[in-house]
């Protein structure tokens, strides 16, 4: 039997290659890395990740871990090798980026039915069936065909990693340990407080330099949940204080009270060796940035293992192009899945390449594929890549408003998602029986 090939090994690719290959059938997993690498890529291991270490909350009564759990019961490699490499993030999971990645890549090679080969794809190929997951990088050469073959330009946004600092130069004295909403001098952020002297010194300098200008890949929109925070600075005053550098939940041992405003540090591995800034993604120069975030309490004599940079986004007008079951209209046998597919999130992109690969592989078992219910996290968020929503479409990530309401209007709000994760949990479970 020809392998079904699979182009790009992230995590939607790979997720896809995995699900496809356990049910039996030869898969080609095609990754250009390390033969030709990307801006934003340090790695040659698949499932790389670029801009955080965090996969977001796994705590059911979030959308995103409603969503985890619905990847755990359809037998996700991406969830069981996350957990795997997790180390302490308080409701989120986080991961060892270096284990995690190697785990994913020693799981696919030990896969009989995976061959994976490293070389890039310039043009899309001729195949009955083929699984085009690229991601955020695509090439010029594939994104080009990708364009042709649409009949519309791929769009582009800002996607912003955040500065990553070691450990060991971080400066305690003021800074405390406390994940949101734990107990304090407990968990594993720690948290740089900031009064509103200091912060508002420090929103001056975000406003007052000037960014790296953009190319002309850059210049397609922005999207708003991954916004550099310099350009959240210059909306306002207060907006960093109700946004990434929000202080809910939080309390300054020195005071006793909330802070004005507060950088968060998440722990990036499991030593401890390196911290992320939370929501600090930044498009200002390497010399703008070292200044500025050594402004941040605790960070004066800190050294960056990596600043903050830029690199693109590509995904397509997902319901202008793909079919319900993330099919290329004017080509039925091509499946597109994870980033470029319009998702947004380290999940969702998986869950989209756990689906895409479920799809093919009911294809080739003779079986027509159903996507998941509305009432799942799943269904609700892939559904919307085929839906025309009022204004330009944007990625879609978790959020419990894609689902359908419950039937109860009168519940609380902590109740209502209750109700909303129980209910998909059980509609991914039925699902789950009747395609296994």
């Amino acid at each position: 039997m020809k392998p079904v090939r699979v182009i790009g090994g992230g995590l939607a690719g790979s997720e896809a290659a995995w699900q496809i290959a356990r049910r039996g059938f030869p898969v080609e997993l095609l990754e250009m890395r390390p033969a030709r690498s990307t801006p934003a890529h340090k790695t040659p291991w698949l499932a790389e990740l670029v801009c955080s270490n965090s996969l977001k909350s796994f705590q059911i009564d979030r959308a995103s871990g409603v969503l985890k759990e619905e990847m755990r019961l359809a037998g996700s490699l991406i969830m069981a090798c996350a957990l795997e490499a997790s180390i302490p993030g308080g409701s989120s999971l986080c991961v060892d980026r270096l284990r995690f990645a190697q785990g994913v890549t020693a799981a696919l090679e030990r896969e009989d039915n995976i061959r994976i080969v490293r070389e890039e794809v310039r043009q899309i190929p001729d195949d009955d069936i083929l699984v085009i997951a690229t991601g955020p990088l695509t090439s010029d050469p594939l994104a080009a065909g990708l364009r042709d073959l649409v009949g519309t330009d791929s769009l582009f946004f800002y996607d912003a990693i955040a500065p990553t600092v070691e450990g060991d130069t971080i400066s305690l004295e003021g800074v405390f340990r406390q994940d949101r909403y734990g107990p304090p001098g407990i968990g594993a952020y720690l948290n740089c407080p900031l009064d509103r002297k200091e912060y508002l010194e420090l929103v001056d300098a975000l406003i007052s330099l000037d960014p790296v200008s953009p190319r002309d890949f850059e210049n397609r929109g922005h999207f708003e949940a991954c916004l550099p925070v310099e350009e959240l600075a210059s909306r306002g005053e207060k907006t960093l204080a109700f946004g990434p550098l929000r202080p809910v939940g939080l309390v300054d041992p020195r005071t006793g009270r909330r802070p004005y405003a507060v950088v968060q540090l998440r722990p990036e591995n499991l030593a401890g060796t390196l911290y992320s800034l939370v929501g600090f993604q930044t498009r200002l120069s390497f010399g703008d940035q070292e200044r500025v975030l050594r402004m941040i309490p605790g960070l004066a004599n800190a050294r960056f293992e990596r600043l903050g940079t830029i690199h693109r986004n590509t995904y397509v007008e997902a319901p202008a192009i793909l079919d319900t079951l993330q099919r290329v209209r004017a080509r039925p046998g091509i499946f597109l899945c994870g980033q470029l597919a319009g998702v947004e999130g380290y999940a969702e992109s998986a869950a989209s390449g756990l689906m895409t690969g479920r799809y093919v592989s009911m294809i080739l078992s003779g079986v027509q594929p159903q996507p998941p219910p509305p009432t799942t996290m799943t269904g609700s968020i892939l559904g919307r890549l085929s839906q025309t929503g009022p204004g330009p479409f944007q990625p879609v990530n978790a959020q419990f408003g894609l689902l359908p309401p419950v039937e109860d209007t009168g519940l609380r709000r902590e109740k209502k998602r209750a109700a909303l994760a129980e209910r998909a949990v059980r509609d991914m479970r039925a699902y789950l029986d009747l395609f296994p």
